[in-house]
């Protein structure tokens, strides 16, 4: 009977979960501890989901398709889906760049039957939240929205990137229907052969097409619950997807600029190359930026790609944090904690109480950390303390020598 209901796809398919069994008092009648255990164990999950061995882009390339058609108006997410889309995705696109430094990001919005760009492939993460917060004071929030044109459309961009980078596409449909002026199916065909992978979170229902799509190109698909869901669903494609086929191997040219930093007054003011082509920023002349070591264009922040010779402009930190994805930090082994030895976690230094009914041991340095600790290391630290500020590793003994 339980291989029965593993077989089953949905929720509702299966038996009930008396979830509710699993909060109890504790002697003092608190249901503080039950609480905590759940949500550590959720976290404890996500973790050990993520497994080693395989092939991860690291110049990831992601597309977001936003339905900003009628639909995202529903109050079904408080105050309104587009509020809570334009909240969620500020987050996702600070939390994106810091851990993918020198991948890129592009927004394209559908509606009226319509695609169009909100911004190109870059970068640059202040103007892609810029761009997604502008959605909020927009009026023409009408329509049905085309799947098909907004895959064609971010297809025209992705199909041109080379092998070694990786192709994203991030769906977040909030109608029940779209609009295509021809077989979707085709597109779909035409993204699993360019190697493009599609995933949906869709706002309302599952919709069989978005579901095929994702199943299709190596994709997620979700239907969100509430925000807190939201928010979890899109930290999922934070971390950079296994590769579904091979990247090619490839030396990637970088450049590492310096900081034109000066206050001397002979020293010229200059327009950067991030803002040459807008009319409405020529009051952002300075004497500081980053100069490409390539052509000596002046730009404001990295990483960027330099528009005056292409070369991909990144700092040392920004290269070193894209790293710890091809060397993560190895799972902490889980154990119950004995109440009668006095401890403290080596991250926070805080003692273990009674409430502490598992530690994490990590099993190179033997070093015990609490949950929260754990779940910082791993998500966003991706270096343990322990091993970090071994004694042996950096504090070896004088050997006696007469030289």
């Amino acid at each position: 009977m339980a291989e029965e209901e593993n077989l089953k796809e949905y929720r509702w398919e299966t038996g009930y979960e008396k979830t509710w069994e699993a909060i109890k008092e504790d002697d003092h009648g608190s249901f503080e501890a039950s609480v905590a255990d759940i949500i550590h164990k959720a976290k404890r999950k996500r973790q050990l989901e993520k497994t080693g061995g395989a092939r991860l882009g690291m110049m990831r390339h992601l597309y977001i398709i936003l339905d900003v058609s009628e639909s995202i108006t529903s109050q079904d997410l408080k105050p309104t889906r587009l509020f809570c889309t334009v909240k969620l995705l500020e987050e996702f696109i600070d939390e994106f760049f810091y851990q993918n430094p020198i991948s890129q990001l592009g927004i394209i919005v559908t509606k009226n039957k319509r695609a169009e760009k909100l911004s190109e492939l870059s970068g640059n993460a202040k103007k892609h939240i810029k761009e997604v917060k502008s959605l909020l004071n927009s009026t023409s929030l009408t329509g049905e929205p085309s799947l098909q044109n907004s895959l064609e459309l971010a297809l025209k961009s992705l199909k041109n990137l080379p092998s070694h980078a990786s192709r994203e596409i991030l769906v977040i449909m909030a109608s029940l229907t779209t609009c295509d002026p021809g077989d979707i199916y085709d597109t779909i065909q035409t993204l699993k052969s360019e190697s493009v992978r599609c995933s949906v979170i869709g706002l309302s229902a599952e919709l069989h097409v978005c579901k095929k799509m994702a199943t299709l190109t190596g994709g997620e698909h979700a239907v969100v619950l509430d925000d807190k869901h939201y928010r979890n669903q899109l930290k999922i494609h934070v971390d950079p997807p296994p590769a579904a086929t091979r990247l090619d191997a490839a030396l990637v040219k970088m450049g590492f600029p310096h900081h034109a930093l000066s206050s001397r007054a002979d020293i010229s003011m200059s327009l950067c190359m991030c803002h040459a082509d807008s009319t409405d920023d020529f009051t952002k002349l300075s004497s500081n930026g980053y100069l490409c070591p390539q052509c000596l264009s002046k730009h404001c922040e990295l990483p960027v790609e330099c528009k005056s010779c292409g070369l991909t402009l990144v700092s040392a930190p920004h290269l070193a944090r894209s790293y710890h994805y091809l060397f993560p930090v190895n799972h902490f082994k889980e154990m119950p904690h004995d109440n009668s030895v006095k401890s403290f976690c080596y991250g926070c230094q805080k003692s273990f109480s009674d409430m502490d009914k598992k530690v994490y041991v990590c099993e190179k340095c033997t070093q015990t950390f609490c949950i929260d600790c754990e779940i910082f290391i791993h998500e966003s630290l991706h270096t343990c303390p322990g091993c970090a500020t071994s004694t042996a590793s950096f504090h070896k003994p004088m050997e006696n020598s007469n030289t």
